[in-house]
């Protein structure tokens, strides 16, 4: 496994540890959603090198989302505290 590809999994982990229970439940729930809604901001966590995406009314695999609306803003101010200490902004 490459260096870029285990930090990738560990981001990944430790993304997906600060969700409560009840989280993990809504964003279970959001992937059995055809589509986020247009506007819908979300962390595509197969390619969180990207950052925070908007849902543009194209579909997204909401299989491997995390959509904004799932978790509470203190979550998703973490979770982008998470993004910032690694990913950079191209």
């Amino acid at each position: 496994m490459t260096r870029d590809k285990r930090g990738e999994y560990e981001l990944r982990e430790a993304i997906l540890k600060l969700l409560t229970n009840e989280e993990i439940a809504k964003v279970s729930t959001a992937e059995t959603a055809p589509v986020l809604a247009e506007g819908d901001e979300y962390v595509d966590l197969e390619k969180l090198g990207e950052g925070v995406s908007r849902a543009d009314g194209d579909p997204v695999p909401t299989g491997r989302v995390l959509p904004r609306a799932a978790v509470r803003p203190a979550t998703w101010s973490e979770i982008m505290s998470e993004l910032a200490k690694t990913v950079l902004p191209s």
